[in-house]
């Protein structure tokens, strides 16, 4: 075993100058073997997990952009301090190892790669664990690559496995803020206690106030409340809140931190770690490129990290050389301002009112029609990575996704950065990944089962040429207002067939900047106009990535579903989608009243023709869209 991984505590006196990273002090807290010494291709790997301490100095311009930064405790040397906690995956030899290192933003504190990119179907504790069994078709290590993750807020779960960061508070800041609850989607528990983001500054009940609604469009009524401690609320008479119902809370609160201290934390610690630095659990690995993945939340981080030109170290550096974004749609994260709830996500029925969207959302340069501001995600000053941008159609019908590649108005397509692609992954749901299946759970119509998993690694692999070897990337595939593939929702309703049962949304999610959250007004969602992907006959997406199986469709399938919740029809079911599948039979369909060609009018049999899942498949695998491992596993389930 080398010498490093004996070490259990490296202090480092830093004596560098304010234009460096600032890592003060690595702790290795754990080391062990992962999966018994299993050779996945690279050779065994070694899970180390440790803490990093690091400080900020508020007077360096790169830090500027911190809200809350110039008000925090200093330490003798002015700097404001934090620790941050980090894992590793490595493999145990050097020699064998790839030289890549991939960090994947957090989500929520939770690693989210091997379900997203390697299809494992796990539990998230064991995924979080990294347990032997819960890294799915572990490809990252098959391709001898370093996984590094680190906490960046504060307020994830302590239980779990999920990853923190410790930041100081902001002492004697006090203001009314909003919280937002609603129970039985994405906050669980029994529903007799609502958690609040913030503690009470003052529990005078008279200065607070609680209201609730059924549906977004619905007004808010007050209701009574009781304190239930310190970061609490429960109704009177042990009332349990009203599963779907949405509950805002306005109170005192007290406990800001300046969250966006996360970003430079992650900087710095990446940054300290490709360069070697002192105590770096790396430092025997020569480091031959840096790649970032996000996804969901953690895609918008990294959105959010190139919007605050983080992806330069202090010292000018580049920070990661590509991105991997997944379904970030074109969205930030509410997190650098006095008070933010990064954990917050916008769709119609939650969070609708809570900071999300910010301008610029496009890489390429833009002018924004509320502000008249031209700008672009992109700084142009080479700390800009490559980037591979990929949204489900639930982000275009939610997350506003085509301002990322068209102009805000949505009335032309953008010119396509050199060094950015953008990819629709078609007919699949946000959270679209294996192992799901078509039960409804709280939504009207049958899930949406479709996996991105093999779109995603075989962009990793096209990230990992371009970022570190120069090769072009794959062609964006996104819809175009240009050729009719990226259309107004309107559009897309009247044209979608009458499915039987089918229940569809209204209209896609508006998109706009809140003017203030706490109040909950937005602006004009007329400026910003969100398209969507036209459709088919058969109601299935006409541009983007189409998998095999989509190519070869056994029934239609979209990145929208509708509440079954009393009151709740105008209302999309989170981020979920539907599948509405094709009769067998023309005669079922004739009974059914289907427009929709059945299967056997289609393929002349139940299933997927083999030839024609074969031609789908070689036409990916020669885009470089699809691994040649992925196609043969499509063929393999298609029929004879």
């Amino acid at each position: 075993m080398p010498p490093i991984w004996k070490v259990l505590l490296v202090a480092l006196l830093m004596t560098a100058s304010a234009a460096q990273a600032r890592i003060l002090g690595i702790e290795i807290t754990a080391t062990e073997p992962f999966a018994a010494g299993r050779d996945f291709g690279a050779g065994p790997y070694r899970i180390i997990r440790g803490i990093a301490r690091g400080a900020l100095d508020p007077n360096d311009p790169r830090n500027a952009v911190i809200e809350g930064l110039n008000l925090a405790p200093r330490n003798a040397a002015g700097l404001v301090e934090y620790t941050t906690q980090f894992e590793i995956l490595r493999p145990e030899d050097p020699a064998r190892a790839s030289g890549r290192l991939v960090h994947e933003v957090t989500n929520r504190g939770r690693k989210m790669i091997f379900a997203y990119l390697q299809d494992a179907t796990a539990p998230q504790p064991a995924m979080n664990a990294m347990a032997a069994g819960a890294v799915g078709n572990a490809l990252a290590l098959r391709l001898g690559h370093t996984l590094v993750w680190n906490g960046w807020d504060p307020d994830v779960p302590r239980e779990g496995g999920s990853l923190t960061i410790t930041l100081p508070e902001l002492n004697h800041v006090i203001r009314t803020i909003r919280d937002e609850f609603v129970f039985g989607v994405r906050l669980g528990g029994d529903g007799l206690a609502a958690p609040l983001s913030y503690p009470l500054a003052d529990a005078n009940p008279a200065l607070a106030r609680l209201t609730v609604r059924r549906g977004r469009a619905d007004a808010p009524r007050d209701i009574a409340f009781e304190y239930a401690g310190p970061q609490a609320i429960r109704l009177p008479g042990g009332a349990a809140f009203e599963p779907l119902s949405i509950y805002e809370f306005r109170y005192p609160a007290m406990g800001a931190r300046p969250l966006g201290m996360g970003f430079a934390a992650t900087r710095d610690l990446v940054s300290h770690l490709r360069h070697a630095g002192a105590g770096s659990p790396v430092a025997d690995i020569p480091i031959a490129g840096v790649l970032a993945v996000g996804i969901s939340q953690s895609g918008r981080y990294l959105r959010h990290h190139l919007g605050l030109g983080m992806n330069a170290d202090e010292a000018g550096r580049r920070l990661f050389d590509g991105m991997l974004v997944h379904i970030a749609g074109a969205g930030r994260v509410f997190i650098n301002e006095a008070f933010a709830q990064p954990n917050r996500t916008a769709t119609w029925h939650e969070d609708f009112s809570f900071p999300e969207n910010w301008f610029p959302m496009a890489h390429a340069a833009s002018e924004d029609p509320v502000s008249g501001e031209t700008a672009a995600l992109l700084r142009g000053d080479g700390s800009d990575p490559v980037i591979l941008e990929v949204n489900t159609s639930t982000e275009y019908w939610q997350k506003g996704a085509s301002l990322i590649h068209t102009d805000p108005a949505g009335l032309r397509d953008l010119p396509e950065p050199a060094n950015v692609r953008h990819f629709l992954m078609a007919g699949t749901k946000h959270g679209g990944r294996a192992g799901l299946t078509t039960a409804r759970g709280g939504c009207v119509n049958p899930n949406n089962p479709h996996s991105s998993g093999p779109l995603l690694r075989a962009l990793l692999v096209a990230l990992d040429d371009w970022a570190t070897r120069g090769m072009a990337p794959p062609a964006s595939r996104v819809p175009r207002i240009a050729d009719g593939t990226l259309v107004s929702a309107a559009a897309v309703l009247e044209a979608f067939p009458p499915v039987p049962g089918a229940v569809r949304p209204p209209f896609a999610t508006p998109i706009a900047p809140v003017l203030d959250w706490v109040a909950g007004t937005r602006g004009d969602e007329r400026a910003w106009r969100p398209l969507v992907p036209a459709v088919d006959a058969d109601g299935n997406e006409r541009a983007g990535v189409l998998l095999p199986d989509l190519a070869v469709p056994l029934g239609t399938q979209t990145g929208w579903n509708i509440h079954a919740g009393a009151g709740l029809a105008a209302e999309m079911c989170d981020r979920e989608g539907s599948f509405f599948a094709f009769a067998e039979t023309r005669a079922a369909r004739d009974a059914a009243g289907d427009p929709r060609l059945s299967l056997a009018e289609r393929y002349g049999a139940v299933g997927r023709p083999r030839d024609r899942v074969v031609a789908a498949a070689d036409s990916l695998v020669a885009a470089r869209l699809l691994l040649p491992e992925d196609a043969a596993a499509f063929v393999a389930a298609a029929r004879p």
